[in-house]
């Protein structure tokens, strides 16, 4: 290691001591010893230019060890973005650049919101996924490196214990994901002490069981080492890589170097002064950053402006060769939908149907897959039940990247992960597919791409107790205000297929967050527009569907997804007793919410009190739209093996029920 390298890499290490020490919070040992690492691949490996952190073509890197963002945040400082000394000097405080843990969009350079361990990992399977489909569709004869970056992933063993980075390791050696290269960072110790307390399995010989191409570096502060290991996991192109290397927690502090003292706590001001002393830093001069340190960094910089430069040239190249390509390229990064993309929206007439949302869904799918390119996803081995296939279209594999049916295997987890990588990588509309009741297995992903304000489409199926005989252990029944609780989550349950067209357009059309569509697995009928408003008034989350009876109303029935024509059904029952009744869909609470105060009262007029809710879920959240003196007809406890119809009057989803109800709170 040159003298020049030793000193770029102790400025990381003091400035992760420093900056933990002034916060009186964070985690100084991770980055301590994983400088040499950081250093060597923004300095000789990652393609980027900090003056635009979003080009399409740089090396994606991800801290999957959300942990040791200081790391991250001494790395982007040093190498030009614009994250200050004084953002540095703030961290973990509040309205600074440099939170606890890394936040996408929160701070340039930061690929991916890590800190739940294992995500980032999984996330950045899902980068490969992206970066392969890409390179697949839009490289050209002499353009073949436009479209060519890495993914590089820095995990820790807490990240490779989390059963979410084994699914995603699976699923990437089985896609044969190339350009993904995972660093491991073996340091033997967790939060308890030694990894030996829970970890001892040989993390080297599991990778390449699931045919990943495997080396280890014995230092980490071997650079040689290093170097030669990443060159060899960039030129196997045909697998994943992963490089186990050898760290120790806290290097250079004499007294908590490999102890799990130093994982989660500043190290303390004399012990700084003493790993200063044997690093040879100034002590009495915090956040030093010396000016060598700088222009080496510099050098890195410039060449990735330089790289950034040539490419901007090559794709204005490429735009003149192939303009279809580049225009669909720029437009899918941009989140720019084709001029008339809402025209192949289908239209379901009554004689189409009974028909259960999740087929329709399916028919959505199919229509809109010609004119958007760029809609991709799949499901967790379920495909023939959440109808998400792409008819016509090939399965994305090692072989044929381009296809744009992801066969993401029984692996939720994995699934929710990669699809928010994929969102994360740009020029994709991804979506996943599963059964409500495991949507549990996908909240992290779901969380962390609220945070990050992207755009993937849940698909989730058999949504109620009316799955029937599979019986409660696969009967959702708090999935819905789970999914609810979310912030920036849009949940959209339609109640016919119509409703459905409009559902996929706006989850089409939301670009800054997750959209859950929650649909049935039996058939619905298809509403009679005539006879109720239209389908659009789901854009508005909930609308009227229908007023039963002459004059203002005197009670409120609202619903969502298959209990809506157990309101109508309802509705005409009470009109036929002089009871005036309006009909209120409530598809999704979150558009309704977001709606202006007018609209919201002309929906539900607080001078109507008596109101009913019915959803065959939890009824928690319903009671800000009922008040103080509706009342709530859901579930409150698992359901029950036996057919849907027996468990609909069991557990009181009929009109009958309704009705009951109505007579209740009037």
């Amino acid at each position: 290691m040159s003298d020049i390298d030793t000193l770029c890499i102790n400025t990381l290490r003091t400035l992760a001591m420093d900056a933990v020490q002034k916060a009186r919070s964070g985690h100084p040992g991770a980055p301590m010893g994983l400088a040499p690492v950081g250093y060597y691949l923004y300095r000789h490996v990652l393609r980027f230019n900090p003056d635009e952190p979003q080009w399409p073509a740089r090396d994606r890197f991800v801290l999957s060890c959300g942990h040791a963002s200081m790391l991250l945040y001494a790395l982007l400082h040093l190498f030009g973005y614009d994250l200050s000394l004084d953002e540095i000097k703030r961290f973990r405080q509040w309205g600074s650049m440099t939170p606890g843990h890394p936040e996408y969009g929160h701070t340039p350079g930061v690929e991916v919101t890590t800190g739940p361990l294992g995500q980032g990992f999984g996330a950045a399977v899902g980068m490969a996924i992206a970066q392969a489909w890409l390179a697949d569709r839009f490289s050209r004869p002499g353009f073949n490196d436009l479209f060519d970056y890495g993914v590089y992933v820095l995990c820790s063993d807490g990240d490779l214990m989390e059963g979410v980075s084994s699914e995603a390791a699976s699923l990437a050696g089985h896609l044969g994901l190339g350009k993904l290269v995972a660093i491991y960072d073996d340091n033997r110790i967790t939060i308890e002490g030694s990894t030996d307390l829970a970890f001892s399995e040989d993390v080297c010989a599991r990778f390449a069981a699931y045919g990943w191409h495997v080396q280890s570096v014995a230092d980490a502060n071997d650079l040689s080492a290093l170097a030669d290991a990443v060159e060899g996991a960039r030129k196997e192109t045909a697998a994943p890589s992963l490089i186990r290397v050898r760290s120790h927690i806290a290097y250079g502090s004499p007294n908590k170097q490999d102890t799990a003292e130093a994982h989660g706590s500043p190290l303390g001001d004399d012990e700084i002064a003493l790993t200063k002393e044997r690093l040879g830093w100034p002590v009495q001069d915090p956040f030093f950053v010396p000016a060598e340190a700088r222009e080496e960094a510099s050098r890195a910089a410039d060449a990735g402006r330089r790289a950034y430069t040539e490419w901007v040239e090559a794709f204005g190249r490429y735009s003149q060769a192939y303009p279809s390509e580049a225009r669909e390229f720029a437009d899918g990064l941009a989140g720019h939908l084709p001029e008339g993309w809402e025209q192949a929206l289908p239209r379901f007439n009554i004689e189409d149907g009974p028909i259960a949302t999740r087929v329709a869904s399916g028919k959505v799918i199919n229509a809109l897959a010609p004119v958007l390119p760029n809609l991709l996803g799949g499901s967790a081995d379920l495909a023939p039940s959440t109808n998400t296939l792409i008819k016509g279209d090939s399965d994305f594999s090692k072989d044929c990247p381009s296809g744009r049916n992801l066969r993401f295997g029984v692996r939720e987890h994995a699934m929710g992960a990669a699809l928010h990588g994929m969102a994360l990588s740009g020029g994709v509309i991804p979506y996943g597919a599963t059964f409500l009741v495991f949507s549990d297995y996908m909240r992290p992903p779901i969380r962390l791409a609220a945070m990050s304000g992207k755009r993937i489409i849940l698909v989730f199926t058999h949504d109620s107790i009316a799955l029937g005989e599979d019986g409660p252990t696969h009967q959702p029944v708090e999935h819905l205000v789970a999914l609810r609780a979310i912030p920036n989550v849009t949940v959209i349950r339609p109640a016919d297929a119509n409703e459905v067209v409009e559902a996929w357009r706006m989850a089409v059309t939301i670009q800054d967050r997750p959209v859950a569509l929650i649909l049935s697995r039996q058939n619905l009928p298809i509403l009679d527009r005539a006879e109720v408003a239209p389908a659009s008034g789901v854009r508005r989350g909930g609308y009227v569907l229908a007023d039963f009876g002459e004059g203002a109303p005197t009670l409120i029935v609202m619903a969502s997804g298959s209990e809506v024509h157990v309101a109508l059904e309802a509705g005409r029952a009470l009109e036929s007793q002089g009871i005036v009744c309006r009909v209120v869909n409530m598809a999704s609470w979150e558009l309704f919410d977001a709606q202006e105060e007018e609209y919201r009262k002309q929906v539900l007029p607080p001078s109507v009190q008596a109101r009913i809710a019915i959803e065959a879920g939890s009824p928690l959240g319903w009671e800000r739209y009922v008040g103080p003196h509706g009342t709530i007809l859901a579930m409150r406890s698992f359901g029950a093996s036996a057919p849907a119809a027996d468990l609909a009057r069991e557990f009181g989803f009929t009109a009958e029920a309704v009705v009951k109800a109505a007579k209740r709170v009037i």
